[in-house]
């Protein structure tokens, strides 16, 4: 009976999923259409006097802003489905290599920030919740409170007057070193090293910031089960401490960690829009953030498409990784 109630669920939260990926389209689609002013406005603006009638009816037609409303509703449709989001109102090349072109950038800050923050707040949160009203809990709760209360900006503006402005040890922003646009990278070992040397501030910025969140997190969640009836009977069985804290504690009291772990990785994509913008770092944050103050609305629909999208997956992998994490989950 598992397997068909398994089938069933999956079934139904396919269909769930389609419909709200249909209104999260219809949502993304009536918002940036209900705008102040048409969508080109502020590009015309810029090309007014450079620009006859004919060129801009035709950059209108590339955009279907000269067909009816719901004709244009179609044809988004079928390009959020097609990934054919178009072209960039700035740069003029298509929203999907724009992307392409910073995607790797932020998975590889955003990876190593979160995956780091992750692992050590996870199990720094364990620790304190077992050393619960002691000194080391007290120390780490107040440290974790105040790195996730203060705005990312902020630290990430102390570590670069500090080690960028006056110790000069790493540069103030960019993906890549400056001198590679004289000496290009030899080898893949250099170029590694280049990469790891750039995001080194930005990803500790983030590190900073992200920590407190997953200690605390961890912390309440742990606190819940660790006076369990089971637990006692575990610690009884002569089980190491160690084991009885992951083993039985954790990974009952996981569920919403499973949760903002998922949520965490639909999310990774999206960069850091604020620590990307304050190191001048080339990837989705900084895309974003330029296409904000551009007005850039091909590149703003397809950003929030592409995030919605995923942070739905990512809610149903992490409904399905409930049942394998606990038994006392059922699927019907």
């Amino acid at each position: 009976m598992y397997p068909l109630g398994l089938k069933g669920y999956i079934g139904r939260r396919i269909i769930y999923m389609l419909i709200l990926i249909y209104l999260i389209a219809t949502v993304n689609f009536v918002l940036f259409n209900l705008m102040p002013g048409t969508t080109l406005s502020k590009y015309v603006a810029k090309v007014e006097g450079k620009m006859d009638k004919e060129k801009l009816d035709q950059l209108k037609a590339i955009y279907g802003l000269d067909r009816p409303m719901h004709e244009r509703y179609v044809l988004y449709l079928r390009n959020m489905i097609t990934w054919q989001f178009g072209e960039s109102y700035e740069s003029r090349s298509s929203v999907q290599n724009e992307i392409i072109r910073v995607l790797p950038n932020t998975l590889l800050l955003m990876g190593v920030a979160e995956l780091a923050a992750m692992f050590v707040g996870i199990l720094l949160g364990v620790i304190v919740a077992y050393k619960r009203g002691g000194s080391l809990d007290t120390g780490v709760v107040t440290v974790s409170l105040a790195t996730y209360s203060v705005p990312v900006f902020w630290i990430g503006w102390l570590l670069l007057s500090f080690f960028s402005v006056q110790l000069k040890w790493f540069p103030v922003g960019g993906v890549v070193p400056r001198e590679w646009a004289l000496n290009p990278p030899a080898n893949i070992f250099e170029t590694i090293a280049g990469r790891l040397y750039m995001i080194t501030l930005p990803s500790i910025t983030l590190f900073i910031f992200l920590i407190g969140g997953w200690i605390l997190l961890t912390r309440a969640t742990v606190l819940e089960t660790i006076t369990e009836d089971y637990v006692a009977t575990a610690r009884a069985k002569g089980l190491a401490e160690r084991t009885v804290l992951f083993k039985h504690v954790l990974k009952n009291a996981s569920l919403p960690i499973i949760t903002s772990i998922a949520l965490t990785f639909g999310f990774l994509i999206t960069g850091a829009i604020i620590t990307e913008t304050v190191f001048s770092y080339g990837g989705m944050g900084l895309l974003v953030w330029k296409a904000i103050g551009q007005s850039d609305v091909p590149v703003l629909q397809a950003f929030f498409f592409v995030i919605a999208l995923l942070v739905v997956v990512a809610n149903f992998v992490a409904d399905l990784l409930y049942g394998v994490v606990d038994p006392r989950v059922k699927y019907g």
